[in-house]
């Protein structure tokens, strides 16, 4: 059975000390599950693999329950497959903020988004400050800081789903570490 490539995005491990996972770590558990061609990326959870397992939802949990399993916490989990990530990316309907790539945000939901609370949003968010959320993802523009944004802290709760979010130069580089791996299939 033919491999495809994964990029998993943990939520909740390595901040302020709580739930620490290294990478090397998490490379292993991956391995553990099957996974080949592990690349992680940055402290904060991202890995790109290879597998054969078909169903990304099915990988997501049996990570997170083996996270749990090897070192005691069970983060959130979302496996996606790169075309996925690749056309949320190509959706992005702030292409002008790609320039400051660090005020430009994806939030990768873990389901669609039922009854969020679009007035909420419009109100939490300042002048500077734009967002889109189509089924699958939140786009979040923070000229001023994602730290200093009311509207990027809680957004998850007026959408009223989980989900996991990535700035446009981390999202960019795992894109591009995914895109090498396809090109090494090829």
């Amino acid at each position: 059975m033919p491999a495809k490539i994964y990029i998993a995005l943990l939520r909740g491990i390595n901040v302020g000390g709580n739930n620490p996972l290294p990478m090397k770590a998490l490379a292993a558990v991956l391995e553990t599950l099957g996974a080949r061609q592990v690349q992680t990326y940055i402290q904060s959870g991202n890995a790109v693999f290879q597998s054969a397992v078909k169903n990304p939802l099915q990988l997501s949990k049996r990570l997170s329950a083996e996270i749990k399993k090897q070192h005691g916490f069970e983060p959130q989990v979302l496996v996606l497959e790169l075309d996925t990530v690749k056309q949320a990316a190509a959706e992005n309907p702030f292409p002008e903020a790609e320039i400051n790539p660090a005020t430009l945000h994806i939030g990768f939901l873990a389901t669609p988004a039922t009854d969020p609370d679009l007035a909420k949003l419009m109100s939490l968010k300042t002048v500077s400050e734009r967002f889109h959320l189509n089924d699958r993802a939140l786009y979040l523009h923070t000229p001023e800081g994602f730290g200093n944004s009311k509207l990027a802290t809680r957004a998850e709760k007026h959408i009223g789903v989980a989900m996991t979010i990535r700035n446009w130069r981390t999202l960019s580089k795992i894109i591009e570490m995914a895109d090498a791996q396809l090109a090494g299939l090829a």
